[in-house]
């Protein structure tokens, strides 16, 4: 294939990755919310229902010899990945779908460009300079505003909630800089199935904290298997493909269609719109993206 198409595919599956992300995170409201599940619960069954379509997908008896050289970037990678969605639901779970999930999504493209400019890979000069601080203020007017509204949550539990997704903002992008490498070692296949059940494992752990109960009602069980089937194995699956061919800003920024997508499904369907200042803070957040995007570009 031609490599500017195969480059275009990548990014429509990034894309197409974040879009799925994103109704999971009005999912993950909507269990929380409605029927009482922690976050620690959604994120198990989430991960165990995707690894076991993964593993019946790429599950071949090849698997173990082709991960055991790469253990190690296996489990930090799984680790990551895990810990990073635990720490947006918590954040979903304290002020609700739409600020958590622009705070994890789109802080990760300006992390990425620092610690590219921090080993030298990137020149700190004034256009990074006005990207950053867009992207910065941006975030800033977004959480600052959603204390505007009557029924908006406020003091401490609104810090928590900024605080636990700036945690997944930081982990998920340490998960894009290895995500690569890992792809391109094992296969977007093998290593979407291999990330999955490390998941498992390391939320399997919640389960000693509290009982990890599958829902009684179909509702709720529907809820579940769609965000394993939907946004656990098809989207990681869509996620590693991509990041095999795409540099790890270009990725982080095609995922930014996940807040985009948890926003306005937020305000449609949940009634957490946002006010004009958290509209301004997006619009900047996701210029400074652009912006860092048109580098990238330009520099490639």
């Amino acid at each position: 294939m031609n490599p500017d198409h195969l480059g275009r595919l990548a990014l429509l599956a990034a894309c197409g990755a974040g879009f799925l992300w994103g109704t999971g995170a009005l999912v993950v409201n909507l269990l929380i919310a409605r029927h009482g599940f922690s976050p620690e619960t959604i994120s198990f069954w989430r991960f165990a229902v995707g690894a076991l379509v993964l593993l019946a997908l790429f599950g071949r008896p090849g698997l173990w010899r082709a991960v055991r050289p790469q253990l190690g970037l296996v489990l930090a990678a799984g680790l990551c990945m895990a810990l990073s969605v635990l720490c947006w639901f918590i954040g979903i779970a304290r002020i609700g779908a739409a600020v958590p999930t622009l705070i994890a999504q789109c802080l990760p493209p300006v992390l990425v460009t620092l610690i590219a400019v921090g080993r030298g890979r990137e020149r700190l000069d004034l256009p990074l300079a006005v990207i950053l601080g867009a992207a910065v203020g941006g975030t800033a007017l977004i959480v600052l505003g959603h204390g505007a509204g009557a029924q908006a949550p406020r003091g401490w539990r609104l810090a928590e909630g900024v605080a636990w997704s700036v945690g997944a903002a930081l982990l998920h992008t340490a998960f894009s800089l290895v995500s690569g490498r890992l792809s391109a070692g094992l296969g977007s296949g093998r290593a979407a199935t291999c990330l999955t059940v490390v998941a498992v494992g390391v939320m399997g752990f919640s389960g000693f904290i509290e009982p990890l109960r599958w829902p009684g009602d179909a509702a709720p069980e529907a809820w579940l298997l769609y965000l394993g089937v939907v946004t656990a194995a098809l989207a990681l699956l869509a996620f590693s493909w991509s990041a095999q061919r795409l540099s790890p800003t270009a990725l982080t920024v095609a995922i930014l269609v996940e807040p985009l997508t948890a926003v306005l499904l937020a305000a449609l369907l949940l009634g957490q719109a946002l006010g004009p200042a958290q509209w301004l803070g997006a619009a900047l957040l996701l210029s400074a993206i652009w912006g860092l995007s048109q580098r990238g570009r330009r520099h490639a």
